[in-house]
């Protein structure tokens, strides 16, 4: 299994890496199992967070007493030292572990800096030069922040979305961190799932030898394709460039990366969530969607202006207003399927 440096953590990763976002779809047993044949499998990088529900439980129970069998990245939403320091002593508790190897802001709209009246950097150095962290990070949705985050000489990685469906401004942002040395994480590598050539995804990414993609995980026969992947590496030769073409075709109008600059929308309509909540309802805990404060958030989605501010502020060009109609018939579909009636 090929080994890279993620860039000057000190961490040397294996790819292809774990995202362990999807474990929250399991039951305890059938998870700890999963990420223990992903370590037998050759796998070492495991990323989670503590918004992840039980996500960080699952992987502490799978690597007690093999601790250093894994790499274990996790994240913290606090935006101040004492909700950092807070999320970390519950992350210890639930991963069973006296440190963690790479600890990241997560989502970050705005990169965190000295002095910038936060102390969300000085926290991450203080436990990173104490030895608690191993290396310090953020995860960002916006292509604005990641860059700066790469280009600050403040962190070690900048984990991004970043698949088949990349712009040209996203592939330079693995040019600025291979420049500046600072490991590239490529979450929703599948973009969120609408991605279904696995072969044609693996060999695009594989071709970037500074990213380490973490792809979601929640059942052994996909862990088992990784690895098969993984062992005979796909060429990206003329049948899957094409491939990648005809999945860019098909999905670059779809592909919202929740980066949230459609915001503010003057109905409070929750745009990225919406926009993507196909993909949410069925790699998350669906359950969560069906509970009244987000039955009452569909609704509110249904009273769209029509206005077209969000689609004018999108990156990306997609249509949001489009994307959030068709969700809204998914969810009412979905939830039906399930015996819960129209919620709608």
């Amino acid at each position: 299994m090929e080994t890279i440096s993620l860039g000057k953590s000190g961490l040397s990763v294996r790819r292809p890496a774990f995202g362990a976002l999807p474990l929250q779809r399991l039951e305890t047993s059938e998870a700890v199992a999963l990420l223990r044949a992903a370590a037998d499998g050759g796998m070492n990088f495991f990323d989670t967070a503590r918004a992840y529900s039980d996500s960080e439980t699952k992987i502490g129970l799978a690597f007690e007493g093999r601790r250093a069998s894994a790499l274990i990245a996790t994240k913290s939403t606090g935006g101040n030292r004492a909700a950092i320091e807070a999320d970390l002593a519950k992350s210890l508790v639930e991963l069973r572990s006296d440190y963690i190897d790479l600890y990241q802001l997560h989502n970050v709209k705005d990169v965190p800096r000295p002095d910038d009246g936060t102390e969300r950097w000085e926290t991450l150095d203080e436990l990173k030069r104490k030895g608690v962290i191993r290396a310090m990070g953020v995860t960002s949705h916006s292509l604005e922040a990641a860059t700066q985050a790469a280009q600050s000489g403040l962190y070690d990685t900048v984990q991004f979305p970043f698949s088949l469906l990349a712009t040209e401004g996203e592939e330079e942002l693995t040019r600025i961190c291979k420049r500046n040395k600072v490991g590239f994480i490529a979450m929703k590598a599948l973009a969120g799932g609408l991605i279904v050539n696995i072969p044609a995804a693996f060999a695009w990414l594989r071709s970037f030898d500074n990213v380490v993609p973490i792809w979601g995980i929640q059942a052994k026969t996909e862990l088992e394709q990784f690895l098969s992947l993984d062992a005979s590496p796909p060429k990206l030769d003329e049948a899957l460039q094409k491939a990648v073409a005809e999945e860019r075709e098909a999905l670059q109008g779809r592909f919202c990366r929740s980066c949230g600059y459609c915001l503010p929308c003057p109905q409070d309509i929750l745009i990225p969530q919406i926009a993507r909540l196909d993909r949410l309802l069925r790699r998350g805990l669906w359950r969560q969607y069906a509970e009244q404060g987000w039955v009452e958030k569909m609704r509110t989605a249904k009273t769209c202006l029509h206005c077209g501010e969000c689609a004018t502020r999108c990156p990306y060009g997609l249509n949001p207003e489009q994307l959030v109609a068709d969700n809204i018939v998914d969810y009412e579909k979905f939830m039906e399927e399930r015996g819960l009636g129209r919620l709608l």
